[in-house]
C-alpha cells in the first residue's frame, strides 16, 4: 500500500514539474491574479489521476488485494472474540452464583 501510495506521488509531482516549467516557458496560461501556484497544483493534479489511474493499474491491484486480506483478518478476530465472549456468557450462565443454590 504504501509503495503504490509513493508511486502515486512521484507521478503527481512529476507532472507537478512539468507543468511549472511549461507555465513558466509561457506554453501553457497562468492563472488570474495571485492564483497562479494553486492553478499549477490543479492542474498538476488534473494531468497525474488519468496517468497513475493507466499506469499504476497493476500496483493498484495488489494493494487492494492485501487491503481485503487485512479486512477479513480484521473480521476472522472479531468473530472468534465473540464466541469467546458468547461462550464464557454461556459458562457463567450455567454456573450458580456464590450463596445460591440450584
Amino acid at each position: 500500500m504504501l509503495r503504490y501510495t509513493l508511486m502515486r506521488l512521484g507521478i503527481f509531482v512529476a507532472c507537478l514539474v512539468v507543468v511549472w516549467g511549461l507555465v513558466y516557458a509561457g506554453l501553457f496560461p497562468s492563472a488570474l491574479g495571485d492564483s497562479n501556484g494553486m492553478w499549477i497544483v490543479l492542474l498538476a493534479l488534473v494531468i497525474s489521476a488519468p496517468i497513475s489511474f493507466v499506469a499504476l493499474r497493476k500496483e493498484r491491484d495488489r494493494a487492494s488485494v492485501q487491503v481485503v486480506h487485512r479486512v477479513d483478518r480484521m473480521k476472522a478476530n472479531l468473530d472468534a472474540n465473540r464466541s469467546q465472549e458468547d461462550a464464557e456468557d454461556d459458562a457463567a450462565a450455567r454456573t450458580p452464583a456464590r450463596g445460591q443454590t440450584s
